[in-house]
């Protein structure tokens, strides 16, 4: 391709100088080139016009939804805003001015960090619609090599999802990328600063829920002075039971339960908060100026900087925008929050700043108080919805991160459940959620007043804020290409606005903040135990794989008994051999004629289509019948029990077979290593072209590999389970050559071995692993490895229930690693 360019260069080195007229020839030719480039520009808005009014409807119908998910949490702030702000340092200060100061600092900080920050900036770094801090990081370690877990291939970066951004590389991209991967600590520090934020998230949605009822249901206490702290907390312990329990419902059902709340919500506040401004004090429209926060931190001090910890309060959910973006997408986002949520709330405050100017002595309870008299039980009915709605935000968000730390193993294996088939996003993480629901209700009993719950609160919310700054200003460098210049200035922005809310909340550390402290670091605790046990076991696999000269060595027998089935041996290896492998040769006195190491990933992206999914490879030569299977998923992907699996596989396999034997780069001489090579089996060559002629039947009874088995004993044990459960329906697959004449013998007699296999029966080989750490080992690692992460382990899902594999059919055999 790049000879004709060569070609031109050594002839314009024989012409003369150009002369005018070539120079006017070459200015014409840039002008030309500039035109075709804007041409090519204004059609790619174009382009992306259509696509944006063509998706329109369904943006509009998830930014319906998204009210009743994301902005429940950030939209019911108005509860406890000024309480939170004049309560504490700010007693002594209560006046018009520091009012009006404070509600300055409200609408400024409203519209830097939700507003510029996460809908114009944050929002358009989603990974493929999926956003949070596990997001930001898939994105750096798809474009550098920071994950510490080596099971990363060349073929990886082929997938059609893991593109993202513009192609090349600038000279501080490069720079920066290399000297993060030059150096072990540095990626280790960046993995713990994501597990710090997913730890902080997580914390969020302990305190959040209880934050929220209680500040609404306290409303009851405004109407009734004489009403016990206990009927209010009781009350709050009911409500929080039934917001957990309709969890299982999924994302899509809650959210078109809850929007209307949300929605009527809004409204109520705006017409509030306008009726306020107009009655009570127009002049608060003055406090627009960023002039009232100079006066009044000029008349505070160090009080009102400490009082940081309440404005904060009014930002409390923004993260959920960016954390449930998967849930939604960032277009329908932004409709939601620009033409509604963002003038609703600072109208609100703008009518309570008014209030409290003229009713300082309401200021405790300034939200009920600002509540004209005629609609004070509708809007507090109202208002107890609206705060159930609001956990509901950060209860998703919740779901998503640990799904993605989950899947790029960093959290032990859960249950996940899809709840629904439009947006893959959409999870219920059953015993996430009850843990939750556990400690949501200890930190509702344990704290008399919400005033601790929200130090707790701003902590967790601001730390998750800063994190995402750092995190971005590196996606700006190394993903986007920008300037480390620009970067910076980002950088410097925020976290100078951050740090100083992040300061004045750690200062209530004391009163209450120590809670999500504690939340945090003990959900970080798990996750880095769980990723570093991981990696260990993963490391050894790697350096005590099983050479394949040893294997050669024992002949296309293996020195047993080969036995017709087809036997799938799980690892989480996708190179080489795993060392279980002798472990089974050498205890087993029989295996099966067709064996498959499979390897079940993930990749740091959302989602790998069905197309890319298989990687098929051959171990050893023909005659040994060994083939390697890497099944790729993303963090967002369901690894359903589909049924299928094993059908797909045979089809896969059987692709690759005449794969290797028509295409020059398979059909190297058996003398070569056959461990690495792959081929991306597509799917849709089931469809069409296939290598094996497919006819399906249904049938009642057990799986396909138990129903061909000609063990007596499967056969006695389908017979009993068809008994038991008469009523299930499977679909029976069977496979045959097509008569094809140009086909090679050997390919023939191979495939036919295959499905001959898989008529005999599949089994599923796994290693039941014990994690020991070496005698030699340190004390802390002992501890991490003997204690915690084999208490993890023990206390999980087990790897054959995450991986939906047939326990019938299912043999394991234990191993102890001694890491």
């Amino acid at each position: 391709m790049n000879q004709p360019d060569i070609a031109v260069e050594e002839e314009s080195n024989d012409l003369p100088p150009p002369t005018a007229v070539g120079e006017a020839e070459e200015s014409t030719r840039a002008a030309g080139q500039d035109g075709q480039n804007e041409h090519a520009q204004i059609e790619g808005k174009k382009r992306t016009l259509k696509f944006v009014l063509a998706n329109f409807p369904t943006s509009l119908i998830l930014a319906y939804q998204s009210f009743g998910v994301v902005y429940g949490d950030l939209s019911t702030s108005p509860l406890y805003v000024y309480r939170s702000i004049f309560l504490g340092k700010l007693q002594n200060h209560q006046n018009p001015e520091t009012i009006f100061g404070s509600f300055s600092l409200i609408f400024w900080t409203l519209t830097l960090i939700p507003l510029l920050k996460y809908v114009i900036i944050l929002l358009s770094a989603d990974d493929n619609g999926e956003g949070g801090t596990f997001a930001l990081y898939s994105l750096l370690c798809r474009h550098g090599k920071f994950s510490l877990l080596p099971n990363q291939q060349a073929a990886d970066e082929e997938l059609s999802a893991y593109k993202y951004g513009p192609p090349g590389q600038s000279s501080s991209s490069v720079s920066l990328k290399r000297f993060l991967e030059k150096h072990k600590k540095l990626r280790t520090a960046l993995l713990l600063v994501v597990l710090l934020g997913a730890g902080m998230v997580i914390g969020d949605g302990v305190v959040t829920p209880a934050m929220s009822v209680l500040s609404s249901v306290s409303g009851l206490k405004a109407a009734h002075k004489g009403l016990p702290q206990g009927g209010v907390r009781s009350l709050s312990c009911i409500i929080l039971v039934g917001l957990f329990a309709l969890q299982h419902c999924g994302t899509h059902k809650v959210g078109f339960l809850f929007a209307p709340v949300v929605i009527l919500w809004l409204l109520s506040i705006f017409s509030i908060g306008l009726y306020n401004t107009i009655h009570w004090n127009p002049k608060v429209l003055l406090a627009l100026s960023p002039h009232y926060i100079i006066k009044f931190f000029g008349q505070t001090g160090r009080d009102g900087w400490i009082a940081l910890g309440g404005v904060l309060l009014a930002i409390t959910g923004t993260e959920a925008m960016f954390a449930d973006l998967g849930h939604f997408s960032a277009c329908s986002i932004r409709i939601a929050f620009l033409f509604l949520v963002y003038p609703c709330l600072v109208v609100q405050y703008m009518g309570q700043a008014a209030f409290l100017s003229k009713n300082i002595q309401e200021i405790p309870n300034s939200f009920y108080g600002s509540i004209p008299d005629s609609v004070f039980w509708p809007v507090f009915v109202i208002a107890t919805l609206a705060s159930i709605v609001g956990s509901q935000a950060i209860i998703s968000a919740t779901f998503s991160i640990i799904k993605q730390c989950h899947a790029l193993g960093c959290f032990p294996r859960v249950k996940v459940v899809h709840t629904s088939k439009q947006i893959h996003g959409q999870i219920y993480i059953p015993e996430i959620n009850w843990i939750l629901m556990i400690l949501t209700l200890a930190v509702a009993l344990g704290f008399e007043d919400t005033a601790a719950i929200g130090n707790a609160y701003g902590l967790a919310v601001m730390s998750v804020m800063f994190i995402t700054t750092f995190l971005m200003a590196l996606v700006m460098v190394i993903v986007w290409q920008r300037s480390i210049i620009l970067a910076a200035g980002f950088l410097l922005f925020f976290w100078f606005i951050e740090a100083s809310y992040l300061v004045a909340a750690f200062i209530k550390v004391p009163q209450g903040g120590w809670v999500s402290l504690v939340l945090s670091f003990i959900f970080m605790f798990v996750m880095f135990v769980w990723h570093y046990g991981t990696r260990r076991k993963y490391n050894f696999d790697l350096h005590n794989k099983v050479p394949l000269k040893w294997i050669l060595g024992l002949g296309p027998s293996l020195g047993i008994v080969r036995v017709p089935g087809i036997g799938l041996i799980y690892s989480e290896l996708a190179t080489g051999v795993p060392a279980i492998f002798s472990h089974f040769v050498t205890n087993l006195p029989a295996f099966h004629k067709v064996l498959v190491f499979v390897c079940v990933k993930s990749v740091p992206v959302p989602y790998v289509s069905p197309e890319e999914r298989f990687l098929i490879g051959r171990i050893c030569p023909r005659p040994y019948r060994m083939y390697r299977c890497i099944v790729r998923y993303g963090y967002k992907d369901l690894q359903g029990d589909d049924g299928n699996f094993e059908n797909q596989l045979i089809q896969s396999i059987a692709e690759f077979i005449q794969m290797e034997a028509v295409e020059p780069q398979f059909s190297s001489p058996d003398s070569v290593s056959y461990d690495g090579r792959m081929a991306v089996i597509s799917s849709r060559s089931f469809q069409s072209g296939s290598s094996l002629v497919v006819s399906e039947t249904e049938e009642f009874g057990l799986s396909n590999s138990i129903q061909s088995s000609k063990s007596l004993t499967l056969q006695s044990l389908r017979s009993a389970y068809d008994d038991e459960n008469p009523q299930i329906r499977r679909r029976h697959v069977r496979f045959q050559i097509p008569q094809s004449p140009g086909m090679d013998p050997s390919v023939r007699d191979e495939l036919l071995e295959l499905i001959q296999a898989k008529e005999a029966g599949v089994a599923y080989i796994m290693g039941h692993s014990y994690i020991k750490a070496r005698r030699s080992s340190s004390f802390l690692k002992k501890l991490v490895i003997d204690f915690g992460y084999s208490f993890l382990r023990k206390n999980c899902r087990g790897p054959a229930v995450a991986l939906h594999i047939p326990h019938i059919s299912l043999i394991e055999v234990g191993m102890i690693y001694h890491v």
